[in-house]
């Protein structure tokens, strides 16, 4: 996949630490609030996953077209009332926010995800 100039999208891998026993809350938190709300906005969510091996891991991709996009796609989601008075609050009870890592990346030319 690549954006319209052809240029490879850009793509987030985050991975984040659910709270002691709050991992099956954060999935479906995660499935039925943040990927709806994030999708309605226009955020493309390729995928979301829990460790196989640990307990408290919950990883999600998203994907952007570039950087423009992905800097309009933040602004409208995190800065929107929902994000700050409802999904934020709920965010802060549920991940380890220290632990939280996300890494930026972009499909190598043979990639099946350019």
């Amino acid at each position: 996949m690549a954006s319209s100039e052809g240029k490879p999208m850009l793509w987030e891998l985050r991975q984040y630490r659910a709270k002691p026993n709050k991992r099956d809350e954060l999935v479906r938190w995660m499935e039925e609030d943040v990927v709806p709300f994030q999708t309605a906005k226009g955020v493309v969510i390729a995928g979301t996953f829990v460790g196989e091996e640990d307990d408290n891991l919950f990883v999600w991709i998203r994907r952007f077209d570039d950087e423009d996009h992905r800097r309009r796609l933040y602004e409208d989601v995190y800065q929107s009332d929902h994000w700050k008075n409802v999904l934020g609050p709920q965010a802060a009870e549920l991940i380890e926010r220290e632990q939280i890592v996300v890494t930026r990346l972009t499909p190598t030319p043979r990639s099946v995800l350019r």
